[in-house]
């Protein structure tokens, strides 16, 4: 598997031909999440071949906003099929890319270990010290795209989202709940003031 040439290709991709739009979902975002998958795969006992399979599903999660906006993860899962065989990918590596791809759609629901890993990484900067400026960016995309109509009603609905969000494993429970709470905490205290 030639993950680095099919990183290099995506990724080049996503910097030339993405709506600038796109101010959360952007390269920025698939590099964040290849970051996190590293950085999570090495305490959660990941074999070296799903690592790799880890990182190409990261590489390719978002890859379907190139073309669409609502539905982008079925997108993305086309475009695994498409390019990985070119690339030393068999079938069955290819089907458990796109079944971690797929569990990141919101509801997250994987259904094994590396689809776990890659719905933490995904959401990993809600736990994180940078959470409000990555929020920021989703909250003017969002803006941007007429999905939203104020920073009201932004806030609501990340109060909801957080609240429902869990972690899955072990490392990203134990790394970023924490301060996910915080930053749940600061939104709560945001929203209580539209109340009064």
């Amino acid at each position: 598997m030639q993950y680095t040439k099919v990183k290099n290709l995506i990724v080049n991709k996503l910097r030339k031909e993405l709506d600038p739009r796109l101010t959360y979902h952007s390269v920025f975002h698939t590099l964040d999440v290849i970051d996190s998958v590293e950085r999570l795969s090495l305490t959660e006992h990941v074999t070296d071949i799903e690592r790799i399979l880890l990182k190409t599903a990261a590489v390719f999660h978002d890859s379907g906003f190139l073309s669409t906006y609502k539905g982008h993860e079925e997108i993305s899962c086309q475009y695994a099929i498409q390019i990985l065989p070119g690339y030393g990918y068999r079938m069955e590596d290819i089907s458990k890319i796109q079944e971690m791809i797929l569990a990141t759609q919101i509801p997250q629901s994987p259904k094994s270990l590396l689809g776990e890993l890659l719905c933490d990484a995904d959401l990993d900067y809600l736990g994180r010290d940078d959470f409000e400026p990555i929020a920021n960016r989703l909250f003017n995309e969002l803006i941007s795209f007429n999905l939203l109509k104020d920073e009201q009603q932004w806030n609501k609905i990340q109060l909801g989202f957080i609240e429902n969000h869990h972690y899955f494993t072990k490392t990203a429970i134990r790394s970023r709940e924490r301060k996910k709470q915080r930053n749940l905490d600061k939104i709560r205290d945001i929203v209580a003031c539209y109340n009064v």
